[in-house]
């Protein structure tokens, strides 16, 4: 049967006794060791897919194996053919896995997401471009302006929206990063101006969140909201 991967930790460490995994019912985890390294694992089922319960107990597994220290945690979906392939992958990286537990430790992920407040944002480009305000100012006196002009004037400021959009992305990233030690940018295009995974101290998760309350404190025009602390997924790659 094949083994389903949930995370790697260190071999001294100490593990709840008992774990349960994704399946229905639940599958027992066990570990599987290499050198200093354990990979934490279960049998994976016969059909594995993304449910919500099978994903909550991927995360589950995760988080109660770091409450006495670092785990590379695994994304969802992790099949090797069996234990023994486990074992050599463990043997493979095993001083870069090492490394990387090295930089987790006492650390979380926080994920930042942001966007605009669209009447906001609007009044905000339309404030810092004295030409579009103008332009606005004109069609307004002469009651709107001609369709062609509505045309110019609507492309113009999804113009500057968009360069908008550009320039909060990067005043979030700069305001942020002083406060964690590091940063990974998720995917573009998924309907958010900023996708930001930030590697914080739990030493400094407080003023980590207070930079992020200062943002949409002092910028009307953005919708800022954090998540975490998450299990360090965006920071797990030791290649």
């Amino acid at each position: 049967m094949s083994t389903y991967v949930y995370g790697i930790t260190r071999a001294s460490r100490e593990l709840p006794d008992t774990i349960d995994g994704i399946g229905e019912p639940p599958l027992p985890v066990r570990t599987v060791k290499a050198g200093q390294l354990v990979a934490l694992v279960s049998d994976a089922p016969a059909e594995l897919k993304a449910k919500r319960r099978d994903l909550l107990a991927h995360q589950r597994v995760v988080i109660q194996a770091q409450v006495g220290g670092p785990v590379l945690p695994m994304r969802f979906g992790g099949v090797s053919p069996d234990d023994e392939a486990v074992g050599a992958i463990l043997s493979e990286h095993h001083d870069a896995y090492l490394q990387r537990l090295e930089v987790l430790a006492g650390r979380d992920e926080y994920n930042v997401k942001a966007n605009h407040q669209e009447e906001a944002v609007l009044y905000a480009v339309l404030a810092a471009n004295p030409q579009l305000r103008e332009r606005h100012q004109a069609m307004r006196a002469a009651g709107g302006g001609s369709h062609e002009e509505k045309l110019v004037f609507g492309q113009l400021v999804a113009g500057a929206v968009s360069e908008r959009e550009r320039t909060d992305a990067v005043l979030i990233e700069e305001t942020l990063t002083p406060f964690a030690e590091a940063v990974h940018r998720g995917p573009e295009s998924t309907g958010w101006l900023a996708n930001l995974s930030f590697l914080v101290d739990r030493d400094r998760r407080e003023d980590f969140l207070a930079a992020v309350r200062g943002l949409y404190e002092q910028h009307e025009h953005l919708q800022v909201q954090a998540t975490g602390p998450l299990p360090p997924y965006s920071f797990a790659d030791a290649g």
